[in-house]
């Protein structure tokens, strides 16, 4: 059976970034399983394994605007350094979890601090990035 609309796709993946460092792989003996378009997976990955069958390996290379797309600069903003007085220690390059005054999480990762404020970028970690994928297909599914 070949990958296709509403098919459970089976799968192992290691991703990597444009330089070759590993980013994100499938843990040993847990494949990644999600159905194949309801958009739970970029949409650059999942057009490259349309067709593909169990056994068929592949590499992928998912530019940007197929993935998290670019990064945007209207998201990286100066706050004052007392809205993060509720004891986190901060470091730079670190990516944190936080609420907004109207309580949605948002996830950010300080970009850069002083003692009056902390710089944070709210882009997604891997937008901006061109992102390639070895894939492995395991099963499909009906």
């Amino acid at each position: 059976m070949k990958v296709g609309p509403f098919k459970t796709v089976v799968l192992r993946y290691e991703l990597f970034d444009e330089q070759g460092e590993l980013i994100d792989s499938s843990p040993e003996g847990h494949p990644f399983s999600f159905v194949f378009g309801e958009g739970s997976i970029i949409p650059g990955l999942e057009r490259e394994l349309e067709g593909m069958e169990p056994g068929e390996a592949k590499e992928i290379v998912v530019q940007p605007e197929d993935a998290y797309g670019p990064k945007n600069p209207n998201l990286i903003q100066k706050v004052p350094r007392e809205m993060f007085s509720g004891g986190a220690d901060l470091e730079v390059g670190m990516a944190y979890t936080g609420r907004t005054d109207a309580g949605n999480v948002v996830n950010f990762t300080v970009t850069a601090m002083d003692d009056q404020n902390v710089e944070i970028d709210l882009n997604h970690p891997l937008a901006g990035k061109v992102l390639r994928f070895k894939v492995t297909i395991e099963d499909v599914l009906d």
